[in-house]
């Protein structure tokens, strides 16, 4: 089965610091709010700016909230809040509320814990701290993961933070504090621990991966010595783990080799399917209501997006519109309109047209504005525009289709069968040059027909 898609760039901002994660507030009353962090290697004030820096008050962050629609057309992406804090190199909301608010856990480069609580309207709504907790001296927070993964779940909730020193810390978060407890600390990799995430069907397992190579498995239930299973399947430092909320037993990593695997938990000797994505690959992302669609961040080629239902899991579109490390990235849960909903209206030139009896020749430029709609955003700093026009007034497409539908349909001796048309919006960041995109993504399922 192929897919028909197109991206279209909504808005780009520059984020000032380097940006290095991005995340929609999965609440369905917040699900306009969008968090992202960022990391800012701050040079020694002394003649050897060369030497690398172990100071973690020299690594910078910001913390910035946003709000935007993807059910309203040209909303624009509003920035709410700016705080100033340690560099950030992960953080997630937690997928339910906590003491009636929506939490946002945020692992900083000063080897801590935090949790912000956000108050306040949609439109004018902040994070304050709530509680924080340190999980090990000299060392960086490198990821974190609530096990509240799959929204129904009853579980405690708990968090799995994993750190520098190649430790994973297990957390539970009391919930009426809430406060933050560390239940058990391990060493579960040689090198940097650079993923922890739990198991959304079975919170008392956890996943982890590290520069040395390594995926592993841990049951929390015991004193966590020895791990479940250890995979030498990636070659090179695993750093990017999720397990799906949405299908039982599947699990998906990424490695600084290129790589991404799906997994079937019950049998991990080998892995279901194995894509080449041609970057190293920092973050996965299951899609929230489409169980087969996975968004991953692969540095230095960009955005792409997998169908696992596919056979060998193949990227299916692709972002490469940032210029830099592509390190943050995440589905809104919010659907935006189809362009089968959009019905703007025609332009001056188009009505001259028509008025001068020229319908023929105005009718095909009317239905691609309809399907392609025109964009021109300008960011809150004035520093990126994003116009996507010709000479002629006319919608550049930034990515071309995977398929196109006519040829495929051309193709077979009968009509090709159309699923439903399917839109998400999706926000990624990127580092060295400080931006955060907030893009539409539109995809058609092609069966051929028979």
């Amino acid at each position: 089965m192929a897919v028909s898609s197109k991206a279209q760039t909504l808005q780009v901002t520059d984020t000032e610091y380097s940006a290095d994660a991005v995340e929609w507030c999965p609440l369905d009353d917040c699900g306009t709010i969008l968090a992202c962090g960022t990391y800012q290697l701050k040079k020694p004030d002394s003649d050897n700016s060369e030497e690398p820096c172990d100071d973690p008050h020299l690594r910078l962050g910001r913390l910035y909230l946003y709000n935007y629609d993807p059910r309203k057309l040209f909303s624009p992406v509003s920035e709410l809040q700016r705080i100033e804090t340690a560099a950030i190199l992960d953080m997630k909301w937690c997928h339910v509320p906590l003491a009636d608010y929506p939490v946002l856990g945020v692992a900083n480069a000063k080897g801590t814990l935090e949790l912000y609580k956000l108050m306040g309207s949609r439109e004018s709504c902040r994070l304050e701290p709530l509680c924080g907790i340190d999980v090990g001296d000299e060392c960086l927070a490198l990821s974190l993961d609530w096990s509240t993964g799959r929204r129904e779940s009853n579980c405690p909730v708990k968090i799995i933070c994993s750190d520098s020193k190649g430790r994973l810390s297990l957390v539970h978060v009391e919930e009426s504090g809430p406060s933050l407890d560390v239940l058990s600390q391990w060493g579960a990799h040689g090198f940097e621990a650079w993923i922890g995430a739990f198991n959304y069907w079975d919170t008392s397992l956890v996943y982890s991966g590290g520069d040395d190579c390594l995926l592993r498995g841990w049951d929390t239930r015991a004193t966590p010595d020895h791990p479940t299973f250890t995979s030498k399947r990636h070659s090179m430092g695993v750093c990017s783990i999720q397990s799906s909320p949405l299908r039982e037993n599947i699990l998906a990593t990424g490695s600084y080799d290129e790589h991404v695997l799906i997994w079937d938990l019950r049998q991990m000797r080998q892995p279901l399917s194995d894509t080449h994505v041609q970057g190293g690959v920092w973050r996965l992302k299951w899609h929230p209501t489409d169980s087969a669609l996975l968004l991953a961040a692969c540095m230095h080629s960009g955005f792409h997006i997998l169908d696992s239902a596919s056979d060998g899991c193949p990227i299916i579109s692709s972002y490469v519109l940032h210029n830099s490390l592509a390190y943050g990235a995440d589905w809104s849960r919010l659907s935006p309109p189809s362009t089968a909903q959009c019905n703007p209206e025609p332009s001056s030139q188009h009505r001259k047209e028509a008025d001068a009896g020229g319908s023929d020749s105005a009718a095909p430029r009317l239905d691609q504005a309809v399907q392609n709609l025109k964009i021109f955003y300008e960011s809150p700093t004035a520093s990126f525009d994003v116009v996507l026009e010709d000479e002629h007034g006319g919608y550049v497409p930034e990515t071309e289709p995977v398929m196109d539908l006519d040829k495929a349909a051309a193709k077979s001796a009968t009509p090709a069968k159309y699923g439903a048309a399917n839109t998400s919006v999706v926000a990624t960041c990127s580092f060295y040059d400080h931006v955060m995109h907030v893009w539409r993504w539109q995809w058609q399922r092609i069966q051929a027909g028979e």
